[in-house]
């Protein structure tokens, strides 16, 4: 097995366990959130359109809030080489520019045998909750 500079061993993940990353969202990671994904909905790019919508104004996508456990899994617990295998999420408050979202995700069960993790994974804004869910991380 590989041993990554920047990764923990199964071995040293303990439930209880958390990693958090925060970042502020701006006009231009919206715009190449949609670059990157394809989902040009003008809810998240249009600021006419998105005036007359019940948020009334550009919110950013909820996946891109979501791709920030990607970061935390990839960079901190558990670290490079893992992989994700699933993970569910619930979009519950939208996020808008200049908003700072801190994504946690929290250890919540270890499975030695099939060297995989789960977490509860968590996004805020101003303390309050916009994006959960749960994920399982294989470590090969």
């Amino acid at each position: 097995m590989a041993n990554f500079l920047n990764s923990i061993s199964i071995e040293q993940i303990e439930i209880g366990m958390t990693a958090s990353y925060s970042q502020t969202i701006t006009d231009a990671d919206i715009k190449a959130f949609a670059g990157i994904s394809g989902d040009r909905n003008p809810v998240h790019s249009d600021e006419k359109y998105a005036e007359e919508s019940r948020y009334k104004k550009r919110i950013a996508h909820g996946m891109m809030t979501a791709s920030y456990f990607s970061a935390l899994f990839g960079t901190k617990i558990p670290g490079e080489g893992c992989v994700y295998v699933a993970q569910s999420l619930k979009f519950k408050r939208p996020v808008y520019i200049d908003d700072t979202v801190t994504a946690t995700v929290e250890v919540i069960k270890v499975d030695l045998s099939k060297k995989r993790v789960f977490f509860k994974t968590t996004c805020k804004v101003n303390n309050k909750i916009v994006t959960d869910g749960e994920a399982e991380i294989f470590i090969p």
